[in-house]
């Protein structure tokens, strides 16, 4: 029996219509996802990833196949699109609410699905920030903190409530390299204290394997998964690990896999432009 915060993704195709004719998302692409697992899904642009989450989310539809969160299906040919508060997005371009200060940010889903007295929510709130270094900002505006507080709100925004599974599509991509490395240090602390189910979207294939349990390369398109790497790192992790010979061995592994589908990708964008 799937646990209730693991999600199965059986043989999901994705096929739709482009100004270039019938387009080819996903083909039969099955994926595990277990119950708190650090899951993190890489491959070539263009392959389908973003596709596979927001199906996950309940944004798009699929042709073939079946996602079940639990026991309950989520995704079927036919069935309407149904996002909810049991799978929460944290997106690159970010979704805080502008006219909302941080911790109104932070307290609005709770409240609004009634889940929280808005006494508790704050409180919440504010323990939450805290933990991630960013008391003293909760009337700050999203428009005046840096790029990487806003992506720390943004995280604490999803995980307060909290989902069955957070799905995390690209949400560094966008931050210098000194960000990203504190954004991962945080990100870790978070899911060390209360480790829930993540599904992580990423091009940066070190990025991949410092945070995920289990690293999947997907094809080029139509997406499917080629390899699945087990991450056999302790945790709590430091950026000590990027030296270690295992973390060298499988970021070559899983570059060497990333690259072939790469290579494909841009023939087959070489041979549609001709």
């Amino acid at each position: 029996m799937l646990s209730e915060s693991g999600v199965s993704i059986r043989h999901v195709s994705k096929t739709y219509m482009s100004r270039q004719g019938l387009t080819h998302a996903l083909d039969d692409c099955s994926l595990e996802i277990p119950d708190r697992s650090f899951s993190v899904l890489v491959g070539p642009s263009g392959c389908g990833k973003t596709t596979l989450l927001n199906i996950i989310a309940g944004f798009d539809t699929l042709t073939v196949g079946e996602v079940r969160l639990g026991e309950r299906i989520i995704a079927a040919p036919g069935s309407p699109l149904h996002p909810g508060p049991d799978r929460l997005v944290v997106f690159q371009q970010g979704g805080l609410f502008p006219w909302m200060t941080v911790i109104e940010n932070v307290c609005y889903g709770p409240v609004v699905q009634q889940k929280m007295q808005r006494t508790q929510a704050l409180e919440a709130a504010r323990r939450m920030l805290a933990s991630v270094g960013l008391e003293g900002i909760e009337q700050a505006y999203p428009g005046d903190i840096s790029s990487g507080m806003k992506r720390r709100v943004e995280i604490i925004r999803a995980l307060i409530n909290p989902p069955k599974i957070l799905l995390m599509d690209e949400p560094f991509r966008a931050l210098d390299a000194l960000t990203k490395s504190v954004m991962h240090e945080f990100l870790l602390r978070l899911y060390d204290a209360k480790p829930c189910t993540i599904f992580f979207i990423t091009h940066d294939l070190l990025e991949a394997i410092y945070l995920g349990d289990v690293v999947s390369v997907m094809t080029t398109r139509p997406g499917r998964i080629k390899k699945i790497a087990h991450v056999d790192i302790q945790r709590p992790r430091s950026h000590k690990v990027f030296s270690s010979e295992y973390f060298l061995h499988l970021k070559d592994e899983v570059t060497a896999e990333v690259h072939i589908e790469a290579v494909k990708a841009f023939e087959a964008g070489e041979r549609e432009l001709a």
